[in-house]
């Protein structure tokens, strides 16, 4: 009997790598959802300097940590090499030099064991790092708030994603940096927005974009406008424009259209839970005005904890555990893709495979 029979027997150990963008992440998880380890490098220092990430020097401190990491994240796991029954890695979306770090590690890796490899989508890892700390039912909707995404996607079964709105410019977390900047916040800006609004005592009035009546989709880059503009009009006049309320006057904005059109597709796709994933999942405003709306719609709410928001590989392998299930895996001549599609990676419409 081969190893990949023999686990599927009992909970398959994934060890699972994450390096999409400015976080080298190595995770052991068994069974989809008991975390095991999950080591995660951030660069945020490195990048600071630059009020951004560099992708090329992101893609190169990806090399200098990936072995060390994969080894903690082994060592401290308490498994040996030869535990891990399956690799998963970040195939996409994300930063192209930094995806080809992981993925080579993953191949390798694989290869050496002879074990399979899971290529996973970035943002699938988002929406299912809920499961490792929550039991998910499905139709389900979720609201993926990061960095780079800001989409609404229905699940009408496990492992089967269906884009329904996405921002038709910057996304949540883009609007939020630019936003810091230009309130002179140090990179990077969210959390600094996200606490200057929850202190702040007024907001000031900004303009939501619900687009056509219909839409699931999002703008945020003529709200982003509105705040330089704000900013600009006051300081010709030589006026002080009170930061605390710009802050919490952009964040009223974002979070009001955020909620009422993921709580409109939990209506019109009767979902029977909404998860709320990515890493401005760590918002605290954004946190508490879903669960105030959700425990009024009487509807369940699910969000990682903070330490699962941000990326790391434990989201992965969670995600990647769905292929594991259907034996759903990848040629060892996967390449990295920047653009994956979501809906694409879904997992096949087969019965799962048997032992």
């Amino acid at each position: 009997m081969t190893k990949t029979k023999l686990a599927a027997a009992c909970e398959e150990i994934i060890l699972a790598i994450e390096t999409s963008c400015d976080e080298t992440s190595v995770a052991v998880v068994r069974g989809g959802s008991e975390v095991l380890s999950n080591i995660v490098s951030s660069q945020i220092e490195t990048h600071k300097q630059f009020g951004g990430v560099v992708p090329e020097i992101a893609s190169r401190k990806h090399v200098e940590s990936i072995t060390l990491i994969m080894e903690e994240a082994v060592r401290k796991a308490g498994i040996t090499l030869q535990d891990i029954d399956a690799v998963a890695v970040t195939q996409g979306p994300g930063l192209v030099g930094a995806l080809l770090v992981g993925l080579v590690a993953a191949k390798s890796l694989a290869m050496a064991l002879d074990v399979p490899l899971i290529g996973t989508h970035h943002i699938a890892g988002h929406i299912y790092a809920n499961k490792l700390v929550h039991d998910m039912v499905y139709p389900s909707v979720a609201l993926v708030v990061s960095g780079g995404h800001t989409e609404l996607v229905v699940l009408e079964r496990e492992g089967v994603f269906r884009i329904i709105g996405r921002t038709r410019d910057d996304a949540v977390g883009e609007a939020y940096d630019k936003v810091a900047r230009s309130l002179k916040f140090p990179y990077p800006g969210g959390p600094h927005v996200d606490k200057l609004a929850q202190s702040a005592d007024e907001a000031l009035t900004l303009p939501r974009a619900w687009l056509e009546p219909d839409s699931y989709d999002f703008s945020f880059s003529g709200l982003k406008s509105a705040v330089l503009a704000a900013i600009n009009q006051a300081n010709m006049k030589g006026q002080t424009l009170d930061p605390g309320a710009l802050a919490r006057g952009f964040q009223e904005s974002v979070i009001e259209v955020l909620v009422e059109k993921a709580i409109r597709a939990v209506h019109a796709y009767d979902a029977k839970q909404l998860l709320l994933c990515g890493g401005v999942a760590a918002n605290g405003g954004l946190r508490a005005a879903l669960q105030a709306r959700c425990e009024k719609e009487n509807m369940p709410l699910l969000i990682p904890p903070m330490s699962l928001c941000t990326d790391n590989a434990a989201m992965i392998a969670a995600a990647a555990h769905l292929k594991w299930e259907r034996g759903q895996f990848s040629e060892l001549d996967m390449k990295a893709d920047p653009m994956l599609s979501l809906e694409e990676w879904s997992v096949c419409e087969l019965e799962k495979s048997e032992a």
